[in-house]
């Protein structure tokens, strides 16, 4: 009985992971990024916690496989693609027909983050790194980005709108990134994470929440410099 219990803990764990990525969606349709980054964030917890849990108790599961896959779509892909759209939506125009298509290119975001989850989970190459951009590092970007005021960028719109198409690119894209998976604690084997760790702690202590962006940004630039060794 206890092994049937115990069997469904990480279903249960990915399941808070959705519930997370719905609250996540609703902060986002009502433009509140503080509240759409702290849903993502229980999210990227939960989505930790569940494949954690997974492997501590040797719970592997095709129907978990799929499920996770689902919830991440939710929190990681949906939520940060709606929290696009509505900030776009804030912008002005020069014309109403701009200002009732244009935000929509924020939803490219879930769309390619469902064809990054569906590659991932049918490419055997990325057992212990990457090849494009996962989905929770673009979620952080986005909730990340959308913490600081953009009102003052001039053409603050286009540069969302093409930073939407570049990470919609990176996500689908070839490029090999590390993972933050350690298997041990030496510095030779974890040196690129290590100095990843480093330099974003740095960053977050000056910029708090505003430097998550900053964060994922150097994630990216350091693979591609390091091309996703691990």
């Amino acid at each position: 009985m206890a092994n049937r219990i115990t069997r469904h803990i990480p279903n249960t764990i990915t399941c808070c992971n959705l519930l997370s990525g719905c609250m996540a969606v609703m902060a986002a349709f009502h433009t509140d990024a503080w509240r759409t980054l702290l849903w993502v964030v229980a999210g990227a917890l939960f989505d930790f916690c569940d494949g954690l849990s997974a492997r501590l108790i040797k719970a592997y599961s095709p129907l978990g496989k799929e499920l996770d896959s689902l919830a991440d779509l939710i929190t990681f892909g949906l939520a940060p693609a709606m929290l696009c759209l509505m900030t776009l939506r804030q912008y002005d125009y020069a014309c109403d027909t701009l200002a009732n298509l244009y935000p929509y290119i924020g939803l490219i975001l879930v769309v390619f983050a469902a064809l990054r989850l569906a590659k991932f989970n049918t490419d055997d190459r990325q057992t212990s790194s990457f090849l494009g951009l996962a989905v929770p590092a673009n979620a952080l970007f986005w909730c990340g980005l959308f913490q600081m005021d953009l009102s003052a960028l001039p053409g603050a719109p286009w540069i969302v709108g093409a930073l939407a198409i570049i990470f919609a690119g990176l996500m689908v894209s070839e490029i090999p990134m590390f993972s933050l998976k350690f298997k041990n604690l030496s510095w030779a084997d974890n040196k690129v994470r290590f100095i990843f760790l480093i330099v974003s702690v740095v960053i977050l202590i000056l910029l708090r929440e505003r430097g998550l962006a900053a964060v994922i940004g150097w994630y990216i630039v350091l693979s591609i410099l390091t091309k996703g060794q691990h």
